[in-house]
């Protein structure tokens, strides 16, 4: 345990939260893999049936935490973000733990819904780092953490679809629920917290002082929510199609599955090696300037992928993708952090987390929706072109004010 007034050693907190962080990274996406699998067990479905149930299952956990996340925030505001981790850790583990035992689809559909609701680790993770850290290196340490989870990410379905092939499906929602106690009593032992050594007294704190509309930077926030929410939409307007546009690509030679998993792969890959560099890079320059170069990197990556007609091109601009990501994911949340009162830090990147799982449930629908309209193809000029225009608006806002960066 820390004593009361020594400081926090923000490294070794820094990389004791990459690790929480890439356990719950492994934790959520091990499940992918098998998930419509598990589904098909739970009843006599037709394909389109299915198909739906599927997407509500995926969806369903997006939907809740957008809603949900802004709550857990503002606790963590009041209680500490270390107490709202490891309430995260526990009530997952709860409800993965639930989910081995459901007898039918409906079940899984609303434990998946309570997912969602009692989540926020990953949200206050980060901001526990913006708020630990110095300022002059909080652009280092997320992006640090940001790797952390997108290496989760990349490993958990490889470890999932490893695990199917050996037990039921129902005993790895069991070791998921595993992983989270786990993180639990690790995030009580090892990571620490410093509270704020000046305190007002409760009954001399003006509530409206502490309120979102009240910041000075409202403006330039709401921008960044908006901007991690389009990102997310236009890293996820593929995922319905990928597939099917690795075939037509590929036109009837090599492996769809193989290579449908490399071009998956690929951005998650980019994020995991430049994140950390460009964490670094934001904290000399300003962040500001990653931003806006994440945005043009972002249009010259998505304008080109609808004229690919080779795999060596389209893993090429979804690393490239990727590149962007990198730029832009953790400059976003450490732009978040040094425009808010630590006394809000949890609350507005709730905020950013609510914006974010209503892109991951719009971008699939877009993507559908362009594909069955149009092409394929149509997609990415779509995104290029959401990209060119928020990438825009966001330079003209941000640099209307004065900000610190």
């Amino acid at each position: 345990m820390q004593a009361e007034n020594q400081p926090v050693d923000w490294k070794r907190n820094m990389w004791i939260v990459w690790l929480a962080v890439m356990m719950s990274g492994i934790a959520f996406s091990e499940i992918v893999p098998f998930l419509s699998l598990f589904i098909d067990t739970l009843g006599n479905f037709t394909r389109a049936e299915l198909n739906f149930y599927s997407g509500f299952a995926f969806a369903a956990t997006f939907l809740t935490s957008t809603i949900v996340s802004p709550l857990w925030g503002r606790l963590a505001d009041k209680k500490g973000r270390k107490l709202m981790m490891m309430r995260a850790a526990l009530g997952l583990a709860l409800a993965m733990g639930l989910t081995g035992l459901v007898q039918n689809v409906w079940q899984l559909i609303a434990l998946r819904a309570i997912q969602g609701a009692l989540g926020g680790f990953v949200s206050n993770a980060n901001a526990l780092i913006a708020t630990q850290t110095p300022r002059e290196q909080v652009g280092r340490a997320l992006g640090i953490v940001v790797t952390g989870f997108t290496g989760g990410t990349l490993v958990g379905p490889l470890i999932g679809g490893t695990l199917a092939t050996f037990m039921s499906y129902r005993n790895i929602f069991f070791i998921t629920a595993s992983i989270f106690v786990v993180l639990f009593f690790f995030i009580w032992f090892f990571i620490e917290e410093k509270k704020p050594e000046k305190k007002l007294p409760e009954e001399d704190t003006k509530e409206e002082d502490l309120r979102f509309s009240k910041l000075p930077n409202k403006s330039v926030l709401i921008a960044l929510f908006v901007t991690t929410m389009l990102v997310q939409i236009v890293n996820m307007a593929i995922n319905p199609i990928v597939a099917l546009f690795v075939r037509e690509v590929l036109n009837g030679q090599g492996n769809v599955t193989f290579i449908t998993g490399v071009v998956a792969a690929m951005p998650g890959c980019a994020t995991f090696l430049f994140a950390p560099w460009f964490g670094r890079l934001g904290d000399k320059i300003g962040t500001k300037y990653m931003i806006q170069a994440g945005f043009v990197l972002a249009v010259l990556a998505f304008f080109p992928t609808a004229f690919v007609t080779t795999v060596f091109w389209l893993i090429f601009f979804r690393f490239a993708i990727g590149i962007a990501d990198a730029t832009l994911l953790p400059a976003i949340q450490t732009l978040l952090s040094r425009n808010t009162p630590e006394q809000l830090v949890s609350r507005v990147f709730s905020y950013n987390q609510s914006f974010q799982s209503a892109g991951s449930v719009l971008g699939p629908l877009f993507g559908t929706v362009i594909a069955s309209s149009f092409d394929y193809r149509a997609i990415f000029i779509f995104t290029a072109l959401m990209m060119a225009i928020n990438g825009t608006l966001f330079y003209f806002n941000v640099n209307r004010k004065k900000i610190n960066t």
